[in-house]
């Protein structure tokens, strides 16, 4: 196995789309994501996963069971498994973070280059993994 080695801010600030899988593991996956201005993720619950994600450019806030959080360059969040989120970007450039699942949320490869395209795409993990 070869395991995921790159630059990580590079690959985060060079990315516009919505949601890019980088790297699915067994029990870890690693998500791009570009939030446009005004835009969220929308507030979501992950019954089983816990996330971590990292602002690499941008600013916002983030809603975890109700308490608001601003965020910014260099802000880490962890989200616990069960915890209603939302990552909203509150600035005039696009809120730019990797997130890592724990376990894989996402389909192997998947790509949304838009939050709609993200919603009208029913894709979940299915056990395979990048090696």
């Amino acid at each position: 196995m070869k395991g995921f080695v790159d630059d990580i801010e590079k690959l985060t600030t060079g990315n516009s789309d919505f949601r890019r899988v980088l790297y699915t593991g067994k029990h870890m996956q690693l998500v791009l994501m570009a939030i446009p201005p005004g835009g969220e993720i929308g507030a979501e619950v992950h019954d089983t996963h816990d996330q971590f994600l990292r602002v690499e450019e941008g600013r916002g806030e983030v809603v975890i069971d109700g308490t608001t959080s601003a965020i910014a360059d260099d802000f880490a969040i962890i989200v616990p498994a069960g915890a209603r989120h939302n990552v909203i970007n509150t600035g005039d450039t696009p809120l730019k973070l990797y997130t890592l699942y724990a376990p894989p949320e996402h389909r192997l490869d998947v790509v949304h280059p838009t939050r709609p395209d993200a919603e009208s795409d029913d894709e979940h993990f299915d056990g395979r993994t990048t090696e």
